[in-house]
């Protein structure tokens, strides 16, 4: 996926570089779980992938302009 071109005073600018951050943190958690044999530690990467997941779903609701985001 390649990032969008917005102005640095646009806060899309700055949305996308952070969503292309959580993303590709979660997919390393992902990619780690698959690596280890520790029952929590597995539960651990997975659930800070989900939630990274859904922290990306946020930024994606404010770069729409969806209110569902806040409320």
């Amino acid at each position: 996926m390649s990032t969008p071109i917005y102005p640095e005073s646009d806060p899309r600018h700055h949305t996308a570089n952070i969503k292309r951050m959580l993303e590709d943190t979660a997919r390393h958690a992902r990619e780690d779980v698959k690596k280890i044999d520790d029952p929590r530690a597995r539960a651990l990467f997975e659930t800070s992938a989900e939630v990274l997941d859904g922290l990306r779903k946020a930024y994606d609701d404010f770069e729409q302009g969806s209110e569902a985001a806040w409320r």
